[in-house]
């Protein structure tokens, strides 16, 4: 019992350390000034889910599977208190908390079904912009991105805490004067 103890401990600490990760990932400012998700708690809320939703795969395709639900322990009690840190109480917690795993789960399952890159462009578009069209570009140019930060996590060190998803790129359009000069967009 206690060896089964001390492996708890190590998951959770290691879960930590990959939700820090997943986290830090995810709050990178060029999300939302550049990629025009929206700056809100939906917002930030879906950029988490798809920095979990990648690594939560790696761990699946690695055979870490208690060490992902760890890992999703570890999400919902940073949301909770997140949740609780924004002045929810007690009385509506469950509710909310509910209502979250919902839209976790139903997101997760939607980057799982995404079998190529204009699928997960389209995902994106339901969930990162719920819906809104007119990101197409910007939801075709985080497809490369997951895309690529998927295969760096599959090299990553995960049961060692060590979550690589490399930088997020510049957004990039082709100038409508000079088809060769690219420029970020801001």
């Amino acid at each position: 019992m206690l060896k089964t103890l001390g492996e708890r401990k190590a998951r959770r600490r290691i879960a930590i350390s990959l939700c820090a990760s997943l986290s830090a990932q995810a709050r990178d400012h060029v999300f939302f000034a550049t990629y025009g998700v929206s700056d809100t708690m939906d917002g930030r809320f879906d950029v988490l889910v798809l920095h979990a939703w990648m690594v939560l795969e790696a761990l699946g395709f690695q055979g870490e599977q208690e060490l992902a639900q760890s890992l999703v322990d570890v999400v919902f009690v940073r949301l909770d208190e997140a949740l609780r840190e924004q002045g929810a109480g007690d009385m509506g917690m469950s509710r909310r908390i509910k209502k979250m795993a919902s839209a976790f789960y139903g997101r997760l399952r939607a980057y799982d079904e995404a079998r190529n890159e204009t699928e997960l462009g389209a995902a994106l578009i339901r969930n990162l912009y719920r819906g809104d069209t007119s990101h197409i570009e910007q939801a075709s140019q985080l497809a490369k991105y997951v895309i690529a930060a998927r295969a760096r996590l599959g090299h990553s060190r995960l049961a060692d805490g060590e979550a690589e998803f490399g930088s997020v790129p510049a957004l990039i359009e082709i100038n409508g004067d000079d088809h060769d000069t690219p420029r970020t967009l801001h």
